[in-house]
């Protein structure tokens, strides 16, 4: 038996943040930074990021060139560039930097990723599947973003490329839908189970 507060298996909550609605600093200028900036760009293309490093890599500044929402400080990270954030994405390969910088985060209760160190996370950045509005998100609780990769890559070939359609259908008739809250969830489980069944 597990001791009293201790839970097997992967206890992450999963949210979907609005990333073009709240500001992201990413630490970072390198091939980790340039990857976290591409995912979630990859989310939202109008996402809010601040990249801060003294050295940029070509793509990443390719990147913020691209986009209005990019903005960049070509400099070291101070403590002061924390404020006003409202997520934290630390991309170096300074371990004592970002200890440093979760340090502070924390005190200012702000959300950290740090690159290869899931002790110093207070969340992952899993991966996701998109098709339209669908958004599906994969997190192993840190042990094996591979296999999250490839999970990814399963689900984004056996989705057919006609789910946003399915969606728009299903968003149309929920809105035509009379009766109250529980007639219309009975209703669009009825008409959603045959997503369920198998072919015979």
């Amino acid at each position: 038996m597990n001791e009293v507060g201790i839970s097997e298996g992967n206890v992450l909550f999963p949210v979907f943040l609005k990333l073009n609605q709240i500001q992201t600093v990413v630490v970072g200028g390198g091939n980790v930074g340039l990857e976290k900036v591409e995912a979630l760009l990859k989310n939202d293309p109008k996402a809010r990021i601040r990249i801060i490093a003294p050295l940029i890599l070509p793509a990443l500044q390719e990147l913020a060139d691209g986009s209005e929402f990019i903005e960049i400080l070509n400099r070291k990270v101070r403590g002061g560039d924390l404020k006003g954030a409202d997520l934290l994405i630390l991309a170096t390969d300074d371990y004592s930097l970002h200890e440093k910088l979760k340090k502070k985060a924390k005190k200012l209760r702000l959300l950290t990723n740090v690159a290869d160190t899931p002790d110093l996370c207070d969340f992952y950045l899993g991966s996701t599947v998109k098709k339209g509005d669908l958004k599906i998100g994969i997190s192993t609780n840190g042990k094996s973003p591979t296999f999250a990769k490839r999970f990814r890559e399963v689900l984004e070939d056996i989705l057919p490329d006609s789910t946003p359609e399915l969606l728009n259908q299903l968003k149309t008739i929920r809105d035509d839908l009379k009766g109250d809250f529980n007639e219309k969830v009975e209703r669009l489980n009825e008409i959603t189970s045959v997503l369920t069944k198998k072919g015979k």
